[in-house]
């Protein structure tokens, strides 16, 4: 049998919508079905300027932060080049395959700038763990502190 060689078609049109392209069973997909992240643009409003360019949106930098430490790419640099080239993180972050991604360093001077000093980090993230312990995301019956296993009785 002759080998058949691949001939590879890098300059194929595809005509498809991110959404018909990202699997249904996709965890970025069951993460915005539970999680309801509108809450983060009406609490941190007051960190915004009504002047000056657009900003990123505040949503998309807490998008960034899950996809970071949901899929383990420990490294806010690698989290937003891997956003640049997969399409379910586009999908979540609500972003096209025309929009450009932040850069890590605009991750970073945000929470800086931000919310480093203010109580809004914690909060939007007290909200976000609420909603996924709701959904049991979380398991709330187990607890490690400091390497040892701890369990809580109710």
């Amino acid at each position: 049998m002759a080998m058949t060689k691949q001939s590879y078609k890098k300059d194929c049109i595809i005509m498809n919508t991110l959404n018909e392209l990202v699997p249904k069973e996709h965890l970025v997909r069951k993460l915005d079905n539970c999680i309801d992240f509108r809450f983060i643009e009406e609490l941190v409003k007051d960190l915004y300027s009504p002047i000056g360019r657009p900003s990123i949106p505040p949503v998309v930098l807490f998008k960034l932060i899950f996809i970071n430490i949901i899929f383990r790419i420990n490294s806010m640099r690698r989290t937003c080049e891997e956003c640049k080239v997969n399409i379910a993180y586009r999908w979540f972050l609500g972003l096209s395959m025309c929009d450009d991604i932040p850069n890590y360093s605009t991750w970073s001077q945000n929470y800086i700038r931000r919310y480093k000093e203010s109580e809004v980090f914690n909060q939007i993230f007290d909200r976000i763990l609420k909603q996924a312990i709701e959904y049991e995301f979380i398991d709330v019956e187990t607890v490690f502190g400091d390497g040892n296993h701890h369990l809580i009785l109710a």
